[in-house]
């Protein structure tokens, strides 16, 4: 079962910053990641929320290599082509998948102007790995759909300032 995580970060630039980190940790992989997202209130009040998947461009894509496909069968690549594309970008547009946006625009909603929070559809994860490299973006845990005792974890865990000394022991700073 996949694990939905939110983090309220500082500003859009950190949630920008927390989404670059995701994105190499799971090249790493340290995180696997179903999807990705984060949503910003901007000073004005308004809630904008970046997907991580252009789903119109990854249809439009497809659906231009289908439809070449098909119209090459036709003797007209081209046309296929369009009409691929076409198909393609529409299907891509209507479909929905991993985190759903309504929950990002309602958590947008009750943050401060100016805020922004991270959404991570992680299917695995190295968690000291993950929780060690987000620390320092200073993440509060907003939602999540793990059991109580392993959210109560997490957020004790990112709340955690460790410094590693010499010896290999840790130590609280």
């Amino acid at each position: 079962m996949a694990q939905l995580l939110v983090f309220g970060v500082d500003s859009p630039q950190t949630a920008e910053k927390v989404l670059d980190l995701a994105a190499d940790l799971n090249r790493q992989e340290l995180l696997q990641l179903a999807d990705a997202a984060w949503v910003e209130r901007r000073p004005d009040g308004k809630v904008k929320l970046h997907q991580s998947v252009n789903l119109a461009a990854t249809g439009a894509a497809s659906g231009a290599l289908w439809g070449t496909l098909i119209g090459l069968l036709f003797l007209n690549p081209l046309l296929g082509a369009l009409a691929g594309a076409g198909a393609g970008a529409v299907g891509g547009t209507l479909t929905d998948i991993g985190i759903d946006d309504d929950l990002i625009r309602q958590i947008g909603q009750t943050l401060q102007p100016g805020r922004a929070a991270v959404f991570f559809l992680a299917r695995n994860a190295t968690v000291d790995r993950v929780v060690e490299a987000i620390r320092p973006y200073n993440p509060t845990v907003i939602q999540t759909n793990l059991s109580r005792e392993s959210e109560q974890e997490l957020i004790e865990a990112l709340q955690r300032d460790y410094l590693a000394d010499p010896t290999g022991t840790t130590m609280s700073s």
